[in-house]
């Protein structure tokens, strides 16, 4: 017994961690390194799309967007292909890929889409939004205010930091409704709906632009919003949404040749 109670005792098993072959690590790291540079490319793209520094209808040569980007074929590819699935591209087979094409039926049918979800959103936001929410509305909606619009058309930093601050406030307005699917389907939306509010913002000085007085529109929104009046708020969203359909025509049909676009 006594021997037994003495017997030493079985040494713990180490597991032994066996390094990856270099060659794997090299290819997992290469294709990290590759994913890192397509959401760089995509972010890029994406950026110039919207603020009109590529035009609607413009070839996306992939020799001239490696230098524009110092970027390589692979991630830039990567990135108009997605780009492509939002719309924002066209990808023309073997003809390669062209900025995505601004027209009044395109406008009109996004309109009524963003104007379906967006009301939506808006209502579930007013029904279960907290004080939380109602401060964040109104802190957007007094930054925007405060923004001020373009000198002309080739102020496009200014019309940059409008458009930022005002898809804020959109996407503030309706971030109460408790359901990440309206946000994510409005922020496609709202892609698509930027570059004609580009277009409209870097030429309000020019009659056919129509520009309102977007400032009281916003301040009347959120008016709605703090008092709860759901079907108020919904009302003077939409027709926010749809001045920009009206200005927008006016606007084509003064400029047969299209908005001028750096």
């Amino acid at each position: 017994m006594k021997h037994a109670m003495n017997a030493p005792k079985p040494s713990a098993r180490r597991t032994r961690v066996v390094p990856a072959p270099a060659a794997l690590r090299t290819g997992i790291a290469k294709a990290e390194g590759e994913k890192t540079l397509a959401e760089k490319a995509l972010r890029q793209l994406r950026h110039d799309i919207l603020n009109g520094r590529l035009a609607p209808d413009a070839r996306l040569r992939i020799n001239q967007l490696q230098q524009r980007y110092g970027l390589g074929l692979s991630p830039l590819r990567e990135a108009l292909l997605r780009l492509s699935t939002e719309g924002l591209v066209l990808a023309q087979g073997q003809r390669g890929f062209v900025v995505a094409p601004v027209s009044l039926a395109d406008l009109q049918d996004q309109t009524l889409a963003r104007k379906t979800l967006d009301t939506a959103a808006l209502t579930q936001a007013i029904a279960h939004g907290d004080a939380d929410w109602e401060s964040q509305v109104i802190a957007a909606n007094h930054l925007l205010a405060r923004t001020p619009l373009p000198l002309d058309a080739s102020d496009v930093d200014a019309g940059m930091v409008w458009e930022e601050r005002h898809r804020a406030f959109h996407r503030t307005l309706i971030a109460g409704c408790g359901s990440q699917w309206l946000v994510r389907l409005h922020n496609q939306m709202v892609d698509q709906a930027e570059r004609y509010r580009t277009i409209r913002i870097l030429h309000h000085k020019e009659a056919a632009a129509q520009v309102r007085d977007v400032v009281a529109e916003h301040a009347a929104i959120t008016d709605a919003v703090l008092k709860r009046d759901a079907a108020l708020a919904c009302a003077l969203l939409e027709r926010h949404i749809g001045a920009t359909e009206l200005a927008m025509r006016r606007f084509f049909e003064s400029n047969p040749a299209g908005p001028a676009t750096n």
